[in-house]
């Protein structure tokens, strides 16, 4: 990503336009998506009060009239138990080591625990890039207790980067929209000088597939059991323009398959009679009616693929 850098005259200022990638990590539901989608104001990346439900790397992007802000949006790191487990951390690790700045969440409603500890050590260890801790779900605290957690911050950014510690610590609340704009010109404070690198307006470079994908996935892991969201994998087939429509009312036709672990997880994704499949059809289909930017068909599948999560062959069909 930041490789684009190098291409350019080191002594060229682009106008003093500068643009570049940052990354928000974090263990899971620390607030990375919903930051990403209120920086970039607009609905980009999943997200769910259900840990992991990251799977793609969704960049949002920031437009200013001098600079563009590309966000890249990662599963949360952890401590990995499963093979997909050990893919997502890799697939961090590689986005790390592009990116020009990193802005490290942190709840400002929770402790500073292990979790935490192992993700600051990792960021250590990519050496020499900037590193921001954004105190997140400042909405949740009252003043004295957001206080103590920055100070908790700042002794664990001395305690992994010496005494220089974070490149900068800012406490933001995405919900109400604290900080946003600051969060937003810290981070491209860090960023070189570049021409843009996408054209004005566009929010993401994720293909059409992959966000409507992650609609349904988040329409479907709404309100189920806790043991879902890493069992959940969504693969659209297609997304067909019907035959025989006139151009004043197209219809698409969105064919989807939603595949987990075991049977036991089907019953719950398609519920009595079908009728919680047939909610997650009704949820999803607004959102992805609003980003195709017309009427859809949605023809939704729930199928089992027996320990996918385990299975390299099934990863590589499932797009891990």
């Amino acid at each position: 990503m930041s490789k684009h850098n190098k291409k350019f005259d080191a002594d060229q200022d682009f106008g003093g336009f500068h643009a570049g990638f940052s990354v928000l990590v974090g263990r899971p539901n620390a607030g990375k998506s919903t930051l990403t989608n209120a920086l970039v104001g607009q609905k980009v990346a999943i997200t769910s009060a259900k840990p992991q439900t990251t799977r793609h790397t969704i960049r949002g992007i920031v437009h200013r009239e001098d600079a563009q802000l590309i966000l890249v949006d990662t599963p949360g790191l952890h401590r990995p138990r499963t093979l997909l487990g050990k893919r997502l951390n890799d697939l961090v690790a590689d986005t790390l080591s592009e990116v020009d700045a990193i802005g490290f969440c942190l709840p400002a409603n929770e402790k500073i625990g292990p979790g935490d500890k192992y993700i600051a050590a990792q960021l250590a260890a990519v050496g020499r890039k900037p590193i921001i801790a954004l105190v997140t779900k400042t909405d949740l605290v009252d003043r004295q207790a957001l206080t103590e957690q920055l100070l908790a911050v700042a002794a664990l950014g001395r305690e992994v980067l010496g005494e220089q510690g974070w490149a900068d610590i800012v406490p933001v609340s995405a919900t109400d929209g604290f900080q946003v704009s600051t969060v937003a010109d810290v981070l491209i404070g860090h960023m070189p000088p570049s021409p843009p690198l996408y054209p004005d307006g566009e929010l993401t470079d994720e293909p059409e597939a992959v966000m409507v994908a992650e609609l349904i996935r988040e329409a479907a892991l709404e309100g189920v059991r806790d043991e879902l969201p890493h069992s959940l994998a969504v693969v659209v087939e297609e997304i067909l323009p019907r035959e025989g429509r006139s151009e004043d009312n197209p219809l698409l036709d969105v064919r989807v398959n939603l595949y987990v672990e075991r049977p036991s997880q089907k019953a719950i994704i398609i519920g009595k009679a079908g009728s919680r499949l047939r909610e997650v059809g009704t949820n999803a289909r607004k959102g992805i009616e609003a980003l195709l930017g017309t009427k859809i068909y949605l023809d939704l599948h729930v199928k089992v693929a027996k320990d996918w999560q385990r299975d390299p062959k099934q990863l590589v069909k499932l797009g891990f």
